[in-house]
């Protein structure tokens, strides 16, 4: 009876034994394996077996993290202050520097992500920032991105979400957007004087040629007049008949 109690007691130590070495992870994550405090390398996806007692695992999601930046109160270059959020796209590339390298991957990324966004937004114009989104998008992604390298962190992604602005750069704002459109109707109103200027002298040089289409359109006149049943016709008379009655009658 001893001797049973005895075997079933190491089977079950073996089988325990046997469960703790066996590891499984998913195809997106990957197992860093420390053996005495010692790194020995990433494993996995799949099953492997580890040693107990010797061996330590931690387990790293290697899918690509969403983090969003809270509201960061900035200056810009022209002194305008106001609220910018942002949104960072990263995923772990190198497991075992990323557990090696920086106590807590997530936080120093957010720390990092939230200084390059206001020291870049810092140096920027209102305009530039309004107007360049995906320039200044490119440029924070490539400086986090550098920052986070040596960590096993891959930036892929950052964008600019909000832009809030004070009420009164906001009128401000709206004030210029329409004193520029005003801007442009004049401009087109006088450009359309000039057109049309230069299509009338066009006109009067062909007519001073061809005197008799002056007569043709005093007739498309009195016919487009008649079409709307005026009881009124003003029939245009030509000013130099005036004239030669006038010398007639003065002579």
């Amino acid at each position: 009876m001893e001797f049973l109690g005895s075997f079933g007691f190491l089977v079950v130590l073996g089988i325990a034994f046997l469960a703790s070495a066996i590891k499984v992870v998913q195809e997106y994550e990957r197992g860093v394996i420390f053996r005495l405090g010692r790194l020995v390398g990433a494993k996995g996806p799949g099953l492997f077996l580890i040693i107990p007692i010797l061996d330590r695992m931690v387990r790293m999601d290697l899918r690509t993290l969403t983090m969003e930046l809270p509201a960061q109160e900035v200056i810009t270059q022209d002194n305008v202050t106001m609220k910018v959020s942002a949104v960072v796209y990263f995923r772990v590339v190198s497991p075992e520097r990323a557990v090696t390298k920086v106590y807590d991957f997530n936080l120093a990324t957010l720390q990092l992500a939230q200084t390059t966004l206001r020291n870049v937004l810092g140096q920027s114009a209102l305009d530039e920032i309004l107007s360049q989104r995906e320039a200044i998008n490119a440029k924070l992604q490539q400086i986090i991105d550098d920052q986070t390298e040596p960590w096993g962190i891959k930036v892929s992604l950052v964008e600019v979400k909000d832009v809030e602005l004070p009420i009164n750069m906001q009128r401000a704002m709206a004030r210029q957007a329409e004193a520029e459109r005003e801007k442009r109707a004049k401009i087109i109103h006088a450009q359309g004087e000039l057109q049309a200027s230069q299509t009338l002298a066009d006109a009067a040089k062909i007519i001073a040629a061809q005197p008799s289409s002056l007569q043709l359109r005093y007739l498309q006149t009195l016919t487009e007049i008649a079409a709307e049943k005026n009881s009124t016709i003003l029939f245009p008379v030509p000013i130099d008949l005036f004239e030669g009655l006038a010398k007639k009658l003065n002579s």
